[in-house]
């Protein structure tokens, strides 16, 4: 009797380990299939991310050709005559304000309830990585090319970091809450672009100096959208509450900072 149990015992256990494989098994596969399924709509969504990057890139090639293509480069000059012979020039700077309306509007819009794409911390570390991004780009070039400005002022004309600060927050408000209406992208464009056409108007600009300043804010908030995801676990601390936070190292208008977002 006592080798029937046993015997038993043993057909058991080796049937139940049988069905635990075959389940591993079955996991594995299904897991596999999975991957495959969704490895096309993931290879075509980064590849729609890298392609948005195209345009701005476009707009800062622009603004680069004027110091090699000759003729690119008169542009810039018919259009700063054309200022001076039908608009002269008045003493303001509202652009210093437009340049940062896009950013207030976004987080103005969190304030009154309407959420965007992201949550606070992450759409916090998002304009700060943007910041950054424009903030070395901008100012490394200003230091290297030595453009002087259409009023003769000093030779950091290009690229235009007021019109950079304004597109770069005119994308993030975009990306933020586009998904809920279009209306939020193109009011954050319009002071954008109002932004820019000031800084020509004020003569502080070159045409290729505004051209490239909005392909590189664009830019470098396309550029942080894409790439945040892959750091953000790297940055992200969890306290003894629970809540995340985070710090990311900031450059804007020339001064070296530190982001830091708490979520509350």
């Amino acid at each position: 009797m006592r080798k029937i149990l046993f015997a038993l015992l043993c057909f058991i256990s080796f049937e139940a380990s049988a069905q635990v494989k075959d389940t591993a098994k079955k996991k594995i596969a299904d897991t596999i299939k999975k991957d495959l399924l969704t490895a096309p709509d993931t290879v075509k969504h980064l590849h729609s991310k890298t392609a948005a990057l195209i345009p701005p890139a476009i707009l800062v090639g622009y603004g680069v050709a004027t110091f090699i293509i000759h003729p690119v480069r008169r542009f810039d000059y018919y259009i700063n005559s054309g200022f001076n012979k039908y608009y002269p020039r008045y003493p303001g700077s509202i652009e210093n304000y437009f340049q940062f309306a896009p950013v207030v509007l976004t987080y103005g819009l969190n304030l009154v309830g309407v959420s965007g794409k992201n949550t606070f911390i992450d759409r916090t570390a998002l304009l700060g990585l943007s910041a950054g991004i424009a903030g070395i780009s901008v100012y490394g070039l200003k230091n290297t090319t030595h453009r002087l400005r259409p009023n003769k002022g000093d030779y950091f004309s290009f690229p235009s970091g007021h019109t950079a600060n304004a597109f770069m927050g005119a994308e993030f408000l975009a990306q933020e809450y586009s998904g809920k209406s279009p209306i939020y992208g193109i009011v954050g464009y319009t002071f954008a672009v109002t932004t820019g056409v000031l800084r020509m108007y004020h003569r502080d600009h070159w045409f290729s100096d505004v051209v490239a300043g909005a392909g590189f804010g664009i830019l470098s908030t396309k550029a942080a959208y894409l790439v945040y995801p892959y750091i953000r676990n790297k940055l992200t601390h969890t306290d003894k509450t629970g809540k995340h936070t985070m710090v990311m190292p900031m450059y804007q208008d020339g001064v070296k900072g530190v982001s830091f977002a708490m979520e509350l």
